[in-house]
């Protein structure tokens, strides 16, 4: 997580994201210079690496953190900060992967990611405007609804506060027209991601941690018994290494990038003061929906409505981009059709093609996380403890997720664009079938 924003301007947005424009001010950390020696070496800050980070501090574990640009500035403080329990898939899919004892303690691990989220909030007193309303899944027809009915008794079973909401009930949470139904689970909600992760990254220094901006990782190489991990101005050696740039992998560590696909999301916001004025999400914090090609949004404190879904197979470059948007909004919420967008943005997302995290031992002592999958607000924060313990030396079998030691390069990456493009086309046919009103 770890380039620059990537936005677009107009005359209402001079060429910042929502979230830059909003969040408290923050001061760069240093980029790092001459040779430092270290345990634990972290590359990127995003939720993944400060979180990570934070947690080996608080284990007064010596930890350096490598970030491109500024903390958050990559794909963790463009996303759309959704809190969302749990991962895509049932428990039987998890065990179906992974086998019983595996596959149910990752459940149980997702099941509480966005507590562990919350916790971390509190206790380091992070000011992120969290809002802990929940979050709703819209579904879009019957079949959608059935397969919410299941998931709802699938999180009563572990005695989550999860319900089911009819057409009525969804519409009076969200405000949103179109959806027959859908289901809540109280235990989510939303944070303003860039200030979310500027406080982690506060908190890591608080608890130790030595956070250098603008110092990319050029190279990891093996050093001794441990290695040197590069970058333009310096060089930080130690024993363990942990790669958390997610959908920004690069080049950094040969095959890596190419067990993802780097799918781009965008995001638009209208002015303040537009949700309340319409009775827009009083019940529910953060909504996405059942859609293949999904659809998210949410309000933030300060009453905009954030709407978010599919971009195109780049960077955003105008306000033409954001069509589908435009759409959205007007779908959802038809009084707000003709409002301004007085920002747009957009953000990559670390997709794997059965959308299953990513833990890989790539080799002894160098580690990377990758694959949030459009879960990463919770999934990736969570899963911060756990990494420290990998990287204090707490064996790989006792871990949420089981590190795996051969990379999942997918067949053909160089044609990524036209995987996306296919596959894109692909799941917006089936919306289309399953809704032919859709957007």
């Amino acid at each position: 997580m770890s380039a620059a924003p990537t936005t677009t301007s107009d005359s209402r947005d001079p060429g910042r994201p929502l979230w830059a424009a909003s969040a408290p001010a923050a001061e760069d950390p240093p980029p790092l210079e001459g040779v430092h020696e270290t345990e634990v070496v972290v590359i990127g800050a995003g939720f993944s690496g400060l979180a990570a980070a934070l947690a080996l501090a608080e284990r007064r574990v010596p930890v350096v953190v490598l970030e491109a640009g500024s903390p958050g500035a990559g794909a963790s403080g463009l996303s759309g900060g959704q809190v969302i329990p749990g991962l895509r898939h049932h428990p039987a899919d998890l065990v179906a992967a992974y086998g019983e004892t595996l596959g149910l303690r990752l459940h149980a691990f997702g099941a509480g990611a966005a507590e562990a989220l919350w916790d971390i909030v509190d206790r380091h007193a992070i000011a992120c405007d969290a809002d802990r309303g929940g979050w709703v899944q819209g579904a879009e027809n019957a079949a959608a609804l059935a397969e919410a009915g299941r998931r709802v008794r699938s999180w009563q079973a572990i005695g989550a506060p999860v319900d089911l909401l009819d057409r009525d009930e969804t519409r009076a949470r969200t405000g949103a027209e179109g959806y027959v139904g859908g289901w809540i689970h109280r235990g989510g909600g939303v944070v303003q991601p860039l200030a979310f992760a500027r406080g982690l990254a506060a908190a890591a220094v608080a608890a130790g941690a030595r956070l250098h901006g603008h110092s990319a990782a050029l190279r990891i190489l093996a050093d001794g018994a441990g290695w040197r991990v590069e970058t333009a101005r310096g060089a930080a050696r130690a024993r363990r290494v942990l790669i958390a740039t997610n959908a920004l992998a690069g080049a950094l560590w040969p095959g890596l990038a190419r067990s993802i696909l780097p799918v781009w999301s965008y995001q638009a916001a209208t002015a303040p003061g537009t949700a309340p004025a319409h009775g827009l999400m009083v019940g529910a914090a953060a909504v996405s929906d059942t859609r293949r090609v999904l659809r998210y949004f949410r309000r933030d404190a300060a009453g905009r409505v954030v709407v978010g879904g599919k971009g195109l197979l780049r960077a955003p470059r105008s306000e033409g981009d954001f069509a589908l948007q435009r759409r959205m909004i007007g779908r959802l919420f038809p009084a707000l059709a003709d409002a301004p967008f007085a920002h747009r943005w957009g953000g990559q997302v670390a997709v794997t093609l059965d959308r299953l995290p990513r833990l890989f031992a790539l080799a002894p002592g160098v580690w990377a996380t990758i694959g949030c999958n459009g879960k990463g607000v919770a999934w990736c924060t969570a899963l911060g403890a756990p990494l420290a313990a990998l990287l204090s030396g707490t064996p790989a079998r006792d871990l949420p997720l089981p590190p795996e030691e051969r990379l999942r390069e997918i067949p053909f990456h160089a044609l990524k664009t036209v995987y996306a493009a296919v596959g894109s086309l692909w799941l917006r046919l089936q919306d289309r079938f399953a809704d032919p009103a859709g957007a």
